[in-house]
């Protein structure tokens, strides 16, 4: 075996080490935040067991966003960094469809009222 195709095949293992390690990172990390949802976390607070009622912290279920993955951010090539990504091309996609409606901009105008574009 040469030198180079050594050098590959640890790079393609440590690369699937990788892969490994932040996928448990990634698991570990959404175990935390599903089981720390109705008390608080490190990142959201602990307010859930400064609540007046028992009651009143229950009811209040959290569901937690792609950003509240700080752990999983931290690297680029993550899960978590995937879906970011992805939900960010899915908004910029959106945002290409909206904002012209028949020759009036909906951007600018002030309170509330649109603008009609020059001729």
């Amino acid at each position: 075996m040469s030198k180079l195709q050594h050098l590959q095949a640890r790079k393609e293992r440590l690369e699937d080490e990788l892969r490994h390690v932040e996928k448990q990172v990634y698991d570990l990390e959404t175990s935390y935040l599903n089981d720390s949802s109705q008390h608080g976390n490190v990142l959201k607070g602990f307010e859930g067991f400064l609540a007046p009622t028992k009651t009143n912290s229950l009811k209040k279920s959290r569901n937690f966003k792609t950003e509240d993955r700080l752990f999983s951010l931290s690297s680029t090539s993550s899960p978590a960094a995937a879906e970011l990504t992805s939900q960010a091309d899915m908004k910029e996609g959106s945002k290409h469809n909206k904002g012209h409606f028949g020759g009036i901009k909906s951007s600018g105008g002030g309170a509330g009222r649109p603008r009609r574009e020059a001729d």
